[in-house]
């Protein structure tokens, strides 16, 4: 079934990022922006930030992933097509260029409620039961290892750094997934933060447990 939404402009940009994320088998496909949707109504409800915009930020946060290949501009023109306001449409937009994790050395401060909402909403999906599946699903989409014992986590200083990174799919929980529970902004994330982030601990515990024949 199609996106619903009551408002119509959110309707119609979520079903222009739906037919376009369908079919995307990184673990950023249109489940994990519905995921990150919902997650970004609950906290901003929770924490008082303006719903519409933490929607619309939440649905597009993607559109202009660096992994993913659209061009600059691809997000402003489809708030556009769905009929979105041009004041509303730029702070989407600016949401969406800061929401990415770009390396552990990197800052990533988020100026407003409604960004801080919806990277919280983000990174959520990043860790948790769903957070190691598309961990190794977007390794596997890259062509890594599912673990190389002789690597070491990486401290990536810059975007340049991180976005180069070809490190085993288990590497990427040092080097990014173990680092967001400290990273959420708001209240309401933080709380949920905590039992992701045990559960991704224990998940790896017995991965390394499982790799050495010792359980």
């Amino acid at each position: 079934m199609p996106f619903e939404h009551p408002n119509p402009q959110v309707q119609a940009f979520g079903r222009r990022v739906e037919a376009e994320f369908s079919d995307e088998a990184s673990g950023h496909d249109w489940w994990h922006v519905w995921r990150v949707w919902r997650l970004a109504r609950r906290i901003a409800a929770a924490e008082g930030a303006e719903v519409r915009t933490c929607e619309l930020a939440a649905l597009g946060h993607d559109v202009e992933d660096h992994k993913l290949g659209r061009p600059a501009g691809t997000l402003a023109a489809w708030l556009a097509e769905a009929g979105v306001d041009e004041a509303t449409a730029a702070r989407v937009v600016a949401i969406a260029q800061r929401v990415s994790f770009k390396g552990a050395g990197v800052p990533d401060a988020m100026p407003t409620l409604e960004g801080r909402v919806v990277q919280d909403a983000d990174r959520l999906d990043a860790i948790g039961a769903i957070g190691v599946a598309r961990a190794f699903a977007y390794g596997g989409a890259r062509g890594r290892l599912l673990y190389d014992p002789h690597e070491a986590p990486e401290r990536h200083d810059s975007f340049e750094a991180y976005r180069k990174t070809n490190s085993s799919s288990l590497m990427h929980f040092y080097e990014k997934l173990f680092l967001l529970k400290d990273r959420m902004h708001t209240p309401t994330a933080r709380a949920l933060a905590e039992e992701r982030h045990a559960f991704m601990e224990a998940y790896v515990q017995r991965f390394l447990d499982e790799w050495e024949g010792n359980a």
